[in-house]
């Protein structure tokens, strides 16, 4: 681990000590406002499984769903005692594309509600995708994949690989409502950055009103407004922007991911002048007990007698280092280096740096 994280930090370091950015393509670095996914979810029933679904008596969901179902196909079972576990009370749940037409199938994924123990091999009955506004947009059905592998043994031991309870429907929904969105006949529209910068902002408009001028604001660090010049449509002028390359800025940030031990920090970090020492000290306790045996024909007794072993070993040798004010990267990838830290150490010691003040960076821990 630690020989992957000084690779990778020495590769950051070489390609940031040249130039800052390559530069980026703006359909790569920005969303057009509007152009979005829709959130669809609907409650469905799953049926054909294998004694494995629901049971009816602990999951009242699962028996009113059951009851809807079979009456609006004309069986009444209000009275019944069903007590049938082939059948789970599952949520479906889609995205709805940008621009999706009626016809156009979407994948859906399909969660147990209940105590059902897997949905392996089920079969969800048609059931109404339900958009924020509580109207219908698609409607699923299809052969649950879970993806999933379990078995048990007759002595009540068993082994289950991924999550039998939760599984997807390739193209299991199709749609039945268009959002109606209708970008060609807007008069303008709004780009938003992907990671909010003032000065990439700037740059964007800048780029864009070199070619086409005075159509292009940037409104703060998320937003650059678009309006199309005259005689020409918001659509025709986005095709033509959106391969336009703009070299995009970043502020000055160290990502830590405490977990991993990873550890990413940006061109634009600077360390102002500072010393940095790192040592470790290594207590050792060996226990070696020893048996007192007494003399023949006495009256004591065997004993065990505990004997410790305690030695200090601190590592020798690890020098000072020092790194000049305004120092990049580079400079601190190569400081650390030289000390020979260690992914956690390296951790602290950056977090130590910045507690002192001089890291002029913001430090994020995942």
């Amino acid at each position: 681990m630690q020989r992957l994280l000084i690779a990778v930090l020495l590769v950051l370091g070489l390609a940031f000590s040249g130039e800052a950015f390559a530069a980026s393509r703006i359909k790569d670095i920005v969303e057009i406002e509007g152009m979005r996914e829709n959130a669809l979810v609907g409650v469905g029933l799953v049926v054909g499984l294998n004694g494995t679904g629901d049971n009816l008596r602990n999951t009242p969901q699962a028996k009113q769903s059951q009851e809807a179902m079979l009456e609006r196909l004309g069986i009444n079972i209000r009275d019944a005692n069903l007590n049938s576990k082939n059948v789970a009370s599952v949520m479906v749940t889609a995205k709805l594309p940008p621009f999706a037409a009626a016809g156009s199938p979407i994948d859906v994924t399909v969660s147990s509600m209940g105590d059902a123990k897997s949905l392996l091999g089920g079969t969800l009955i048609v059931t109404t995708l339900l958009g924020a506004d509580g109207q219908a947009y698609a409607v699923a059905q299809g052969t649950v994949q879970t993806g999933s592998v379990s078995a048990s043994g007759a002595s009540g031991s068993a082994i289950t690989k991924g999550v039998p309870t939760s599984g997807r429907i390739a193209g299991g929904a199709i749609i039945e409502r268009e959002l109606g969105f209708q970008m060609a006949n807007m008069g303008q529209v709004r780009l938003t950055l992907r990671n909010p910068d003032f000065t990439t902002a700037r740059r964007i408009a800048d780029v864009i009103n070199a070619k086409y001028p005075g159509t292009a604001s940037a409104d703060n660090p998320t937003i650059v407004t678009l309006r199309p010049p005259l005689g020409a449509g918001i659509v025709p002028f986005i095709t033509a922007i959106e391969n336009m390359t703009v070299e995009p800025d970043t502020g000055a940030k160290v990502i830590i991911d405490e977990v991993s031990g990873v550890i990413v920090m940006g061109e634009n970090v600077r360390i102002s002048t500072v010393a940095i020492a790192q040592g470790n000290l290594t207590i050792t306790v060996q226990e070696s007990p020893a048996v007192s045996q007494p003399a023949p024909f006495s009256r004591g007794q065997t004993t065990v007698v505990p004997q410790s072993a305690v030695s200090v070993d601190e590592e020798k040798g690890r020098q000072l280092i020092t790194l000049k004010n305004g120092a990049s990267l580079s400079s601190l990838v190569a400081g650390l280096n030289a000390l020979g830290v260690t992914p956690r150490d390296m951790i602290s010691i950056l977090q130590a740096i910045k507690a002192a003040g001089a890291l002029q960076a913001d430090i994020e821990v995942m």
